[in-house]
């Protein structure tokens, strides 16, 4: 181990005024990286999970009971950089002119109101989404009413250590390129050492439900919040029936040397294991990022292991730059807050419709959620067409054309065409579409030059 790398990396956190806890966390993940310490999960040490409780299963519950000591945070750290914005995620536009957070503040605005319940919202921020994150909030001063707790804390960051020297990375030009978020995994580590886990406890909560923003899904639900209460569960994680579609999703497995359940991601799957990783019927439940924590277990856990829990290691060998391929290599250490499954003895699953988990990663995504295939409720859910709602259509856009969410809308002026009818929407080369388009079954357009749909155009395949 590089006990020199160790020290620099732990002194400049703490010049950049880090927390210990997250001092912490990357003092062990550097020791695990250094000291060669398996990184990966194999399928020879793995089986499936077998049966869990399903969202069909559970039975009604009293929302104003229920949801009294519920607490919501959504991670917010994250740029549209996939879409070639330098602003926060949940700033973007999803549909009728709403962002992902207009919508999640509207959806706990509607909660408290019908059910006379605190319901704090709490967004996990990281320095690049809480400037422009505050003012948007600022346009919703009802949301403070009844809170009574900061509006955020800050996702921990963490330094890029040099691929060779395993020292942390200098890079002048652009210092703040020196630095990296340590994946979502630093949640727990944050609210610690944010203060707002404490301040969560001495208000009266005992339970959250953690999600990520830009899945719209991922509502609070009574049913669930009674289901980990009732049961005295400390860690649920929502999953989905895999699909073919699932790729780089992480699926749940159970250990087989100690039944414990675990997740494992496809960063985590070695080479050889790839093929077995995306065998989705054998491993059957993909994890939705929909996480539910008894906060007192979770406070209890973070104080016997000194505020920081051991999640495994996920290793991203990138560049400094990540635009410059030329630029020097560096690791980033990270975790995925999923794994904390394997930290909590009796964390149980929950397999719970794909209405609930719809994640805008894409401008592919974006067409779906701002398409008629949903609507906007006035408790501002975003509902599928009941028709539809097991059955999305799959839509994959031109990168060189689409990807850019400026591009992207520029070739959509009206808005999305009507993908109600639609079961595949393939489009490769510039296409723009005018208004009252329909797609109906599969379609697939190609074009080797600049084309436009005339308005009212119906394609059919």
């Amino acid at each position: 181990m590089s006990a020199d790398g160790l020290r620099a990396a732990e002194q400049k956190m703490r010049s950049a005024g880090q927390s210990e806890e997250a001092i912490r966390s990357f003092r062990s993940a550097y020791e695990r990286l250094t000291r060669g310490r398996p990184t990966v999960l194999r399928t020879a040490d793995l089986e499936r999970a077998g049966e869990v409780a399903t969202f069909a299963g559970l039975p009604a519950a009293d929302p104003a009971k229920s949801l009294a000591r519920v607490a919501v945070i959504k991670l917010n750290g994250g740029l549209a950089t996939t879409m070639g914005l330098q602003q926060p995620k949940s700033l973007v536009e999803a549909r009728e002119g709403r962002s992902f957070l207009d919508i999640i503040i509207g959806q706990t605005l509607a909660l408290r109101r019908r059910h006379g319940i605190r319901l704090p919202l709490v967004l996990m921020n990281s320095e690049a989404t809480r400037a422009d994150t505050a003012q948007a909030l600022a346009r919703h001063p009802e949301l403070d009413g009844s809170q009574r707790l900061p509006a955020d804390f800050m996702q921990s960051m963490v330094p890029k250590l040099d691929a060779r020297s395993r020292e942390p990375i200098s890079w002048p030009s652009n210092p703040a390129l020196e630095w990296s978020p340590p994946g979502h995994g630093d949640v727990y580590a944050a609210l610690r050492g944010s203060g707002m886990l404490a301040a969560l406890l001495e208000r009266g909560f005992e339970h959250a439900m953690i999600s990520n923003s830009d899945n719209l899904g991922a509502t609070v639900d009574p049913r669930i919040a009674e289901f980990i209460a009732g049961e005295r569960i400390p860690f649920v994680m929502e999953v989905v029936e895999g699909t073919e579609s699932e790729r780089k999703g992480g699926h749940i497995a159970r250990r087989r040397a100690d039944g414990q359940l675990v997740l494992r991601e496809s960063a985590q799957t070695p080479p050889d294991d790839e093929q077995s990783f995306r065998d989705y019927r054998r491993w059957r439940y993909y994890n939705t990022n929909n996480l539910w924590l008894d906060l007192r277990a979770l406070a209890e856990m973070l104080d016997r292991r000194d505020g920081a829990l051991e999640l495994p290691l996920i290793v991203n060998n990138k560049t400094v730059d990540p635009r410059d391929p030329d630029s020097p290599a560096v690791v980033q250490l990270e975790s995925a807050m999923g794994a904390a499954i394997e930290s909590f003895p009796g964390a149980r699953v929950l397999c719970v419709p794909r209405t609930r988990f719809v994640p805008v990663k894409t401008t592919d995504d974006l067409l779906v959620m701002r398409s008629d295939i949903y609507r906007l409720t006035d408790e501002m859910l975003v509902e599928p067409l009941p028709e539809r709602a097991a059955n999305l259509p799959y839509v994959e856009l031109d990168k060189r054309f689409y990807r850019i969410l400026d591009a992207f809308e520029a070739r959509f002026p009206s808005g999305p065409p009507s993908l109600r009818e639609a079961q595949r929407l393939v489009v490769r080369g510039d296409v723009t579409f005018e208004p009252n388009v329909v797609i109906r079954g599969s379609v697939e357009l190609a074009a080797d030059e600049p084309r436009r749909i005339a308005a009212g155009t119906v394609l059919s395949g």
